[in-house]
């Protein structure tokens, strides 16, 4: 079985738990901050954060073409502030990856005091049918548009979309890291595996 190198991009942000995660699905996981650090990988997530910070920091260390390059070859998730940094489009002026082809609304429900917590049936997760993920949401962004071959996979309640794949790209604007079901961690390792 191949195995899978899986790259967080260690910035800012939560990569730790992520890489916890990883380790703990018996994926072999290591912190990127520079472009040497993407050889080798089969896929990269990109954490929650602030994603002005990411994308400035990202251009002072020379890693925005290096990701951009990764990205176009390799299975890639951006979780909340990752997924602003995904999207080619954004409603506001900050660095972006900007390969995939969504609209993302920054901070689009409110202030840290308006996080919350939800559940989501995502048919694409493991018994996601009948199961649903506990989604945590803090000062996170939603998908506001989205375009050519991206698709929806998960929804709030009144049909704002909060999850989206795009051929090997997954986004979410929830904080999957930060509870204890690993299915979406599962999801992306296959979509690694597949590649």
């Amino acid at each position: 079985m191949k195995t899978l190198r899986i790259g967080v991009l260690s910035l800012q942000g939560a990569f730790r738990e992520h890489i916890q995660i990883l380790r703990r699905l018996g994926a072999e996981a290591s912190e990127v901050r520079l472009p040497q650090q993407l050889h080798g990988l089969t896929g990269l997530i990109i954490p929650g954060g602030e994603s002005t910070t990411i994308g400035k920091l990202a251009v002072t260390y020379g890693l925005m073409d290096p990701l951009r390059e990764f990205a176009a070859a390799h299975p890639v998730w951006g979780t909340c502030a990752g997924l602003i940094f995904l999207a080619k489009e954004t409603d506001s002026l900050q660095p972006l990856l900007g390969v995939m082809d969504i609209f993302a609304k920054r901070n689009a429900f409110g202030r840290q005091v308006d996080s919350f917590e939800t559940d989501l049936f995502v048919p694409v997760l493991e018994n996601g049918t009948a199961e649903p993920f506990h989604a945590v949401f803090i000062r996170s962004p939603y998908i506001a548009a989205v375009r050519g071959n991206a698709g929806v996979i998960a929804k709030l309640s009144d049909g704002t979309a909060v999850a989206v794949r795009e051929g090997k790209w997954l986004a979410t604007a929830f904080h999957p890291e930060l509870t204890s079901d690993l299915r979406f961690h599962r999801y992306f390792l296959q979509m690694s595996r597949d590649d």
